[in-house]
C-alpha cells in the first residue's frame, strides 16, 4: 500500500472502545479519538467515522443491567443512546474546531440504486464542505447489525461508498492472532493478510463483549468486502486511538488486510 497517497480514511469504533463496562461513555477515550481525527483532518486527511455504542449507552441511561434479548428493547435503547452519543461527539468536535454531521442508515438503504446514490452524494458533499461524517446503523428501525455486526460490515460498505483509501477498525484486541490470545499466552499477531479463507475464519472465534455484538468473524467479513474493492483494512487496538497517527504513516502494529 502506498501510504504517501493516502487521503480518505474510514475509521470504525466499536462499543467496547467507547464505553466503560458499566455502559457509560468512556469520555477520555472519546476525546482521544476525536482529537486524533480532528488533528489529521487539519493535516489534510478526509476522515469518516463509523461509530457503534448507541445501544450500550442507551442501556446505561435506561438502567438496563444486561443487553436485552427483545429486539424492540434493543431498538428503544438505541434510540435513547443515539441522542447522547451524538451530543457528546458534537461537543468534542466543536472543542477541536470541527463540524460534524450525523448519518443513520441501514443495509436496505444501500441495496437500491437511488438510495445508494443519494448516500454517496451526501457523503461527498459533507467532505467537500469540510464536515466530519459520523455514521451509525439506524438501529431504531434496522435489526441486522443489532443481531450480527456491531457496524463492522457497515463500515466496509461505507468505505466502498466513499471510495476510501483505507479502512481502520478499532477493536478491543490488537489484531488477528494465530490462536486465541485469551487462552494462549504464546499467541502472536498476524501482521498481514492477503487472502481471507476458511482457516482464518476458524481462528476468529465468537462474538464480542456483553455491550457489543462484533467479534473477529464480522471483522473478517468486513475485510472481505473492503479487499474485494481494493481497499486495505487495518485492525488496531481501540485503547490506543493515537495509533491512528502511526497507521496513516504506514506504521501498523495490528493486522493489515491487503490484496497481494
Amino acid at each position: 500500500m502506498n501510504f504517501e497517497s493516502l487521503r480518505r480514511v474510514v475509521v470504525k469504533v466499536g462499543t467496547s472502545s467507547l464505553t466503560h463496562p458499566t455502559g457509560d461513555l468512556h469520555l477520555r477515550n472519546m476525546d482521544k479519538l476525536v482529537r486524533a481525527i480532528s488533528d489529521l483532518k487539519n493535516e489534510g486527511y478526509q476522515i469518516i467515522l463509523v461509530t457503534s455504542g448507541a445501544i450500550g449507552v442507551g442501556m446505561s441511561k435506561l438502567g438496563m443491567k444486561q443487553r436485552p434479548d427483545d429486539i424492540r428493547l434493543k431498538q428503544a435503547a438505541a434510540a435513547v443512546g443515539q441522542c447522547e452519543l451524538m451530543h457528546i461527539y458534537d461537543k468534542f468536535f466543536l472543542d477541536y474546531g470541527q463540524v460534524m454531521g450525523q448519518i443513520l442508515f441501514t443495509h436496505d438503504d444501500i441495496d437500491g440504486d437511488a438510495r445508494r446514490e443519494s448516500l454517496e452524494g451526501t457523503l461527498q458533499a459533507m467532505l467537500e464542505v469540510g464536515a466530519v461524517p459520523v455514521i451509525n446503523e439506524n438501529d431504531a428501525v434496522g435489526v441486522e447489525e443489532i443481531l450480527f455486526g456491531d457496524n463492522d460490515s457497515l463500515s466496509a460498505e461505507v468505505a466502498v461508498l466513499a471510495n476510501a483509501d483505507l479502512l481502520v477498525l478499532f477493536s478491543d484486541i490488537d489484531g488477528l492472532y494465530d490462536k486465541d490470545p485469551h487462552k494462549n499466552e504464546d499467541a502472536k499477531i498476524i501482521p498481514r493478510v492477503c487472502q481471507i479463507n476458511d482457516a482464518l475464519y476458524a481462528l476468529a472465534g465468537g462474538a464480542g463483549t456483553k455491550l457489543g455484538t462484533g467479534g473477529m468473524t464480522t471483522k473478517l467479513h468486513a475485510a472481505e468486502i473492503a479487499m474485494a474493492h481494493d481497499i486495505p483494512m487495518v485492525i488496531a487496538n481501540g485503547n490506543r486511538f493515537e495509533a491512528l497517527y502511526e497507521i496513516v504513516d504506514g506504521e501498523i502494529s495490528g493486522t493489515l488486510f491487503e490484496r497481494a
